[in-house]
């Protein structure tokens, strides 16, 4: 601006023939308009702009030359426009009009021009630049403002009216030419004319301000253009040199872009790296994410292919297809076989490329068949074989079917699969052998024993695997034993050993335990002992430490029937050396020789310290008793009578309760005591009536009063006993004969009324807990629970007595199911504190441990389910019941590294629905402890025997989607959702999935 004026008063002055400085000293200026017009010159520069517009107004107004009025004129208007006065405008474009020829108006007009220019009013400086006469400039001038007229309209979004000036202003090869180029070379490239673009821009780019302004530009025209070597050519160069480029990364990307068409994917992944890393808000779109994940791919970088496909993978689409393939490509490759399987599942999914749904589906079946989902990988390739019946893999597809069908827990499905096969493969004949052989097992696990012996029989069809043979033939005698067909089990023990089989086999050993029970049942007391003692001999081979415990006792027992003392005295010591588990038993057979042995004090000596040190033996009342009888053989009387004393007072509901009152009476009669003599016998007549000694009882009783001379007592007990006894072919006996008959041939409804009837008809009966007891359990059997409660309630009212505990045990086990938790305790106390048998006390501490927990008493629960697992294989499924109780009591107390342990051996041994709620906790816990990996690990690695628990599989699924979620895996967790949507059969399981997949969508 201050250029502008200086040359308008060089003009000026020059107009009048005078310079400024010979003026300046005449006397004459002193006074004159021109020291006036220099003055307001000077206010103008010192942009006292409203004092310059006045003084010049006023000078106008005075006469004046003409030179001095167009100063004032030109000062004037200038002024006006820097105070933005509303005439500014007019004043200078009056000037303009006025003077036009006149040098000083191209100079007036470029004023004008470039006040609005620089204020952005493009439209009112194009007419300003309008007013210039641009030939009368300079050339650097010139290009300068064909530029600015150029940039209004470019401004202006008027690129067809811009162009030219751009056009004119290159042509001047000037400084701001470089500008022209510059925006013609952006016009170009906006109205698709590549190569006048280029053109443009690559001469723009020789001037140091647009150096680094221009290679993004060129690049993206190189690329648009498919001029993709002479992109590399041109950006690669200019990459290296550290340039400081604007944009430098987009020219990553259009590098990485060329290199990836040009198929260098080391290149294009090298680039498309440094896009990523370099970028300032920059993201990739889909189709660049997808081929920066292929370009790793190519070479083999797996792990960062995934970081970009599993990005891509995210929408359903024809990228998002081939992204999940890729992916699941790359997880193969990884090993990552669970990544895999999901994405190949969402690949299958999607029909946008026939080729890579048909390769997915394929692949997902023989991921499943690898990480050991056969279920999953089955219902993949019965789709395959269906969908595709001419495809590529469907001669695979068959054979990897049969490998799945052997391996899944669906044998049915599978065998009904393998039947359809007319001629069948020596492979499918192995496979059916093997799946047949799974099913019976699988009958047999549900007690289900004809279709079990079928199935097996089916497998011994084809005699591939010689191993299974022996075991076929093996579970078929176990089977015939469980159903008490002794002579077929017998047979089918004898089929295995028939096959010669090593003698290192497991089943072989196995084999002679089942046989020497089978015999030992059968009374074959010589052929049993044979084959517990060849089952005892082979220990080593012997997995069931149980089992060899309880084989030594029976070959103990064994010897005792054949009267071979001597042989069963040293096997029952030699199970008590062992520790054997049954040492119990081992003590008080060992003294029940040895008082056949005439060594009676050694006999003693075995039964107290079973007495003290196992008080909660089975077989302490047999001990109690048998002690009492040898003190009566040593004529002990007084020991003897505290003995039996013991057995009656700490176990009143035993069998052994009227037989220990004869005892008892029968050494008080030797000692003299004869009242307590009368009072045991008495005992038995009121409390035991129809025991088998009841008789004995009343020939006691009778000589013992004669003996106090009060026989004229007797009467009245010899009438109760001949009530309480009624002939054989009385009434009374052939009304509960006749009930009880009902009632074992299980016509529960026809034994209601028949006992309801005997206990109205006889309700002061000897049989009156026997009647109750089984009253109550036929009102059970036909699940009326109330009056059956109320039965075995009476009898808890009635004397101690073997059919009283039984009532405790129903009413323990009713409670319980009831969820009557704090109720069922104290009778399942009771139950275990009296159980007669190990089946018994299995029952009443399963019930105990479990009522126990829901009543938050876990200290107690826990102390339950070891005991319980002390009974492994007593009853089905204890052990992994109670080692799941254990664990989930242990967590409530926090007892987490305990619980843990507790989870990896159920998870381990037991492939049932304990186990599978197992391993939910198991993973649940490694989550917590934000171990994810090791969380999803096992899930992958021991979820596939547990698919048949749908609810617990499912809960291991959502967990794994919720794993994928805390670490970031988004796609996975969506691909996992979405899988349990698709195949849970449980509709809680479905529900959660599904709510779940709506968060993330």
């Amino acid at each position: 601006m201050n250029y502008h004026l200086a040359l308008l008063s060089s003009m000026l002055v020059s107009s009048l023939g005078l310079s400024m400085e010979a003026y300046s000293q005449s006397s004459l200026y002193q006074t004159s308009p021109q020291q006036k017009l220099d003055h307001n010159l000077e206010l103008f520069d010192k942009q006292l702009f409203s004092a310059s517009i006045y003084d010049n107004t006023r000078l106008l107004e005075q006469p004046i030359n003409a030179g001095q009025a167009k100063a004032a004129e030109l000062n004037r208007a200038m002024g006006a426009l820097q105070l933005e006065s509303p005439d500014g405008a007019g004043l200078m474009k009056k000037y303009i009009f006025d003077h036009a020829g006149d040098p000083s108006v191209t100079t007036a007009g470029l004023y004008l021009g470039d006040h609005f220019f620089f204020k952005r009013n493009f439209k009112q400086a194009l007419e300003g630049y309008k007013l210039v006469d641009a030939g009368r400039l300079p050339l650097d001038q010139q290009a300068e403002v064909l530029f600015k007229q150029g940039y209004a309209h470019f401004q202006m979004n008027q690129y067809s009216q811009a162009a030219p000036f751009f056009d004119q202003g290159k042509a001047l090869n000037q400084v701001a030419s470089f500008d022209s180029y510059y925006y013609s070379g952006f016009i170009a490239m906006e109205n698709g004319n590549t190569a006048k673009a280029i053109a443009d821009l690559e001469t723009a780019a020789q001037s140091p301000y647009y150096a680094n302004k221009v290679p993004y530009l060129l690049a993206s025209l190189y690329y648009k253009q498919g001029s993709y070597d002479q992109l590399i050519a041109f950006a690669e160069p200019k990459m290296s040199t550290g340039q400081n480029l604007e944009q430098k990364d987009v020219i990553y990307l259009y590098l990485a872009e060329a290199y990836y068409a040009k198929k260098n994917f080391p290149k294009a992944a090298e680039n498309y790296d440094a896009f990523i890393n370099s970028r300032k808000g920059e993201e990739l779109g889909r189709n660049e994410i997808y081929k920066a994940g292929i370009s790793q791919f190519e070479i083999k970088n797996y792990q960062r292919a995934t970081d970009y496909l599993k990005v891509s993978a995210s929408a359903e689409d024809e990228i998002g297809q081939a992204s999940s393939y890729y992916l699941a490509q790359s997880y193969l490759k990884l090993e990552n076989y669970q990544f895999a399987s999901t994405s190949f599942q969402s690949a299958a999914k999607s029909d946008f490329n026939p080729a890579i749904k048909e390769e997915s589906i394929f692949n997902y079946a023989k991921v499943n068949l690898q990480k050991g989902s056969f279920q999953a990988a089955i219902t993949a390739l019965d789709e395959y074989i269906e969908d595709y019946p001419s495809g590529k893999y469907r001669g695979e597809a068959e054979n990897l079917l049969s490998e799945a069908l052997v391996n899944t827990n669906d044998y049915l499905r599978a065998i009904d699969q393998m039947d359809k096969i007319s001629k069948k493969s020596p492979r499918i004949q192995e496979a059916y052998q093997k799946v047949a052989f799974y099913q019976a097992m699988v009958y047999y696990r549900d007690q289900k024993f004809n279709p079990a012996l079928a199935y097996l029989d089916k497998s011994l069809q084809f005699p591939v695997d010689k191993s299974l043979v022996l075991d076929a033939h093996f579970w078929k005698g176990e089977i015939n034993s469980a159903a008490d067909n002794l002579p077929q089990a017998i047979k089918s023990y004898e089929a295995v050993l028939a096959n010669r089989p090593s003698g290192a086999s497991g089943t072989v050993a196995k084999t002679y335990y089942g046989l020497g029970y089978a015999y030992f049942n059968s009374q074959q007391y010589p052929k049993a002992e044979d084959n517990f003692r060849k089952f005892t001999e082979n220990r080593q081979i012997i997995a069931n430490k149980q089992q060899y415990d309880d084989a030594l006792l029976r070959l103990g027992d064994c010897y005792y029937v054949q009267k071979r003392f001597g042989e069963a005295a040293s096997t029952f010591q030699r199970a008590i050396n062992e520790g054997n588990s049954g040492v119990d038993y081992a003590y008080y057979r060992l003294a029940v020789v040895q008082n056949f042995q005439s060594r009676n004090q050694e006999a003693l000596g075995q039964l107290d310290v079973l007495i003290s040190r196992y008080p909660a033996s089975l077989y302490l009342e047999d001990a109690l008793y048998q002690r009492g009888q040898i003190y009566m053989e040593e004529t002990s009387y007084q020991a003897a009578s505290i003995s039996f004393s013991d057995l009656i007072n700490t176990k009143p509901n035993s069998p052994f309760v009227p037989y220990a009152l004869e005892g008892r009476a029968v050494a008080n009669f030797s000692l003299q005591n004869y009242d307590q003599t009368v009072k045991d016998y008495s005992t038995i007549l009121n409390n035991h009536p129809n025991s088998e000694n009841s008789e004995t009882a009343l020939k006691g009783l009778q000589e013992t009063l004669a003996l106090q001379g009060r026989s004229g007592e007797f009467s009245a007990y010899l009438d109760k006993y001949k009530g309480a006894n009624p002939s054989n072919g009385s009434v009374q006996s052939l009304e509960f004969e006749a009930a009880k008959g009902t009632y074992f041939d299980k016509n529960y409804a026809q034994a209601i009324r028949s006992f309801e009837n005997y206990l109205k008809s006889y309700p002061q009966s000897a049989q009156r807990a026997d009647a109750l007891y089984f009253l109550g359990d036929s009102y059970l059997q036909l699940g009326d629970t109330e009056r059956a409660l109320a039965q075995f309630k009476s009898l808890e009212r009635e004397p101690a007595s073997p059919q009283r505990i039984r009532a405790m045990q129903k009413i323990g086990a009713i409670e319980l199911a009831r969820g009557n938790f704090a109720q069922a305790i104290p009778y399942l106390e009771t139950s275990v504190e009296n159980a007669r048998s190990k089946p018994e006390e299995a029952e009443a501490v399963q019930g105990l441990m479990i009522a126990n927990f829901e009543t938050k008493n876990y200290q107690q629960a826990i102390r339950q389910a070891e005991r319980l697992a002390l009974l492994e294989g007593v009853i089905p499924e204890s052990s992994p019941k109670a080692l799941l109780i254990k664990a989930k009591s242990q967590r409530e107390l926090n007892q987490k590294s305990q619980a843990e342990l507790t989870l990896i051996a159920l998870v381990a041994d037991y492939k049932t629905e304990q186990g599978a709620e197992g391993l939910y906790w198991l993973a649940f816990d490694l989550q917590e402890k934000g171990d994810i990996t090791q969380s999803n690990e096992l899930i992958f690695d021991q979820s596939g025997p547990f698919a048949n628990y749908d609810y617990w599989y499912g809960r291991v699924f959502l967990l794994l989607a919720d794993n994928y979620l805390k670490s970031g895996e988004e796609f996975q967790a969506k691909a996992t959702l979405e899988s349990v949507v698709e195949n849970a059969t449980n509709a809680e399981i479905k529900q959660m999935a599904q709510t779940k997949l709506q968060t993330l969508n």
